[in-house]
This record gives structure tokens, C-alpha cells and sequence, in this order.
């Protein structure tokens, strides 16, 4: 059931139709296409956010090609407008929504079956999926925040390991694998950060890892060995492949490994501990602790590189080359605040 947005006194009026960059078709990176659109409807429950960053990650590249097609159990219809996360400011509310207003800067966690996503001038997710925008935190940084930190939140949780215990992060300076680095320091956590180039490894080191061994050029057998000798308590996967394979025999016997469903590929042989495979939480209470989190420690997504809305194909190709942390989509052109 829809229902009319609720405009705030003297806010800007809501157009019909808006910027997106658009899917007429599954494929490669040339099927990002610039087009106008409709906005979409705001349902009673529903806020509408004026974009002014979203996040550009990898599973984006992924839905691209059309591997996610039928996987949420609803029809892919064109255009097709991709982006999980983003942050901006409400444009407009549904009548039962209580939390926000017209003109409070916000980041969310949407998908884009069935109404969209950020990829666009604006966005319309359900209230339960916002929070408002951390103080210390800049829109870009929370524009690419939310999906990767609320997953990494979730597995931390799942493994639920008490301070002084040791984390091997396996991927630790990629979109989800910085945030979690950051996540179980705070906690108290001793990490062995499984990083990748000097650059990673260095954002490890910044980020308060006990441990960081280049995952490329080092043994990372010998180093988890080196870093708790009667084994790892848990592992935290964010990429999978022979290295990691070979990691997880580093572990202590009564350990297990946090597994965020869609990290590919799966190990080909088994480890001998158990792997937790398990989804991200984005309810209001999992966005409210993070926001609590992030007011009570140092915690800060680290954008690597921010490029224009007209290009959205140069990003994606970005995402298939060496970088850390994530990479940014300034929706809103010259008005998007900096890092």
C-alpha cells in the first residue's frame, strides 16, 4: 500500500522524474546507461532519500551480470537500477513514519529488487533500514558503510568471541574485511589481519591489527602459526580461494570460521572446524548499535576512490583492480561533500 509523502514546511518539492543509471539488460559494464525515470513511490512506511554518495561494491558487478536473478524470489523488471548503499537526506516520509524528517541526512541498506536502488537521484527504502548519519562520519563514508559494516557487525556477534581471543580476517583490507578489522579491535579482540598489497597492509596497521601478513607474498600458514601457536579461536572470511584453504588448517580444534553467504569460492575441501554461514542484519536495532559503536570508538569506513555519476562504467571496472576499502558513487555531482 502506498501512500503521499509528507513534505516538511519550505522543503524542496519532489520531482516526478529523476537521473539513474540504468540495466535494459544483464551484462558487462557497458550496460550502465544514464536515463531518466520515474522517482519512486513512497509507500506509508518509506522515507525517500535524496542521493548524495552510494556505495559501488562488488556483488553491484555481480547482480550486474545477472547472477542474482530469481534469488529473491521476485521477477527482475528494466530498467534496472542497481546500488545497495547509500547516504543523503530525506526528501520525503510516509505517513506512519516517526523517526525522520524532511532535510535529516541518513545512510541506508536497500536492495534493488523490487523498487530500485541507489544508483539514482533518489531512493525509497523502508524506515527500518535508515539511520541517521553519524556526526563524525562524512556522507561518502557512510554512503558505503552500511551492508559491509552491518555483515561484519553480524559475524563478530556469531563468532562471539571475548577479548584477548584471536580472529584471523581473511581478506582484511577489502569493503567488509577493514570494517571488521575495526569492529573486533574495539571489541578487544587480538586480530591477524590476512591483507593484500603494501597499501592493505598498511590500512590493517591503521586500523589496530596485532598482526598483518601479506596474503600475496607471505606464508600465511607460518604466520597465523607465528601469531597464536596453539591456534586461531575463529576466522572471518571475506574471500575465499586456495590461500585461505590453506590458512584455515591454522586453527585451534575447538575454532570455527564466520562465512557471509555469496563470499565465493566455497573451499573446495572442508576445514575441520565448523563454518557459520550467515546474513548481514539490517534491522533498526543493528543500525542503532552500529551507530553506537561508531559514536563510542574510532570506527571509519575508508573510501578509496570517489568517482562522478556519469561515470559509473569507470567504477565498475575499478572494482575488478587492486584497491582497499570501497569505492564511492557522487550521485549528487558537484554538491557531494568530501572525504
Amino acid at each position: 500500500m502506498s501512500s503521499s509523502p509528507l513534505p516538511a514546511p519550505h522543503a524542496p518539492r519532489v520531482p516526478a522524474r529523476m537521473r539513474a543509471i540504468v540495466l535494459d539488460r544483464f551484462g558487462g559494464v557497458d550496460e550502465l546507461v544514464p536515463r531518466t525515470i520515474d522517482v519512486p513511490i513512497v509507500g506509508e512506511s518509506d522515507v525517500l532519500i535524496k542521493v548524495s554518495v552510494a556505495g559501488v561494491a562488488s556483488w553491484d558487478a555481480v547482480e550486474r551480470q545477472g547472477e542474482y536473478e530469481d534469488a529473491f524470489g521476485i521477477a527482475s523488471t528494466f530498467p534496472y537500477v542497481l546500488g545497495w548503499d547509500a547516504a543523503g537526506m530525506i526528501a520525503a516520509v510516509g505517513s506512519a513514519v516517526t523517526r525522520f524528517a524532511v532535510g535529516d541526512r541518513v545512510y541506508a541498506a536497500s536492495m534493488p529488487v523490487p523498487r530500485g536502488g541507489f544508483y539514482a537521484e533518489y531512493g525509497v527504502v523502508a524506515e527500518e533500514h535508515v539511520a541517521h548519519v553519524p556526526e563524525r562520519l562524512s556522507m561518502a563514508e557512510s554512503g558505503v558503510m552500511a551492508w559491509d559494516a552491518l555483515t561484519a557487525l553480524s559475524g563478530i556477534d556469531l563468532l562471539d568471541l571475548a577479548p584477548g581471543q584471536t580472529l584471523m580476517v581473511f581478506g582484511a583490507s577489502g569493503g567488509m574485511g577493514h570494517m571488521v578489522v575495526q569492529l573486533a579491535q574495539q571489541r578487544g579482540i587480538r586480530v591477524l589481519a590476512v591483507s593484500s598489497g603494501a597499501d592493505g597492509v598498511a590500512l590493517s596497521r591503521s586500523h589496530g591489527a596485532a598482526a598483518v601478513v601479506d596474503g600475496r607474498l607471505h606464508d600465511v600458514v607460518a604466520a597465523a602459526a607465528a601469531f597464536a601457536p596453539n591456534g586461531i579461536d575463529a576466522a572471518f572470511v571475506t574471500v575465499g580461494g586456495s590461500v585461505l584453504e590453506q590458512a584455515l588448517r591454522a586453527m585451534h580444534p575447538s575454532g570455527r570460521v564466520a562465512w557471509p553467504h555469496g563470499v565465493h569460492p566455497l573451499p573446495a575441501t572442508p576445514p575441520a572446524v565448523p563454518i557459520l554461514h550467515f546474513d548481514g542484519d539490517r534491522s533498526r536495532a543493528a543500525l542503532e548499535r552500529l551507530n553506537s559503536l561508531i559514536d563510542a570508538g574510532t570506527f571509519t569506513p575508508h573510501v578509496a576512490q570517489r568517482f562522478p555519476f556519469t561515470r559509473v562504467q569507470d567504477a565498475h571496472r575499478a572494482l575488478r583492480e587492486h584497491h582497499v576499502g570501497k569505492l564511492a558513487l557522487d550521485v549528487a555531482g558537484d554538491d557531494a561533500e568530501t572525504v
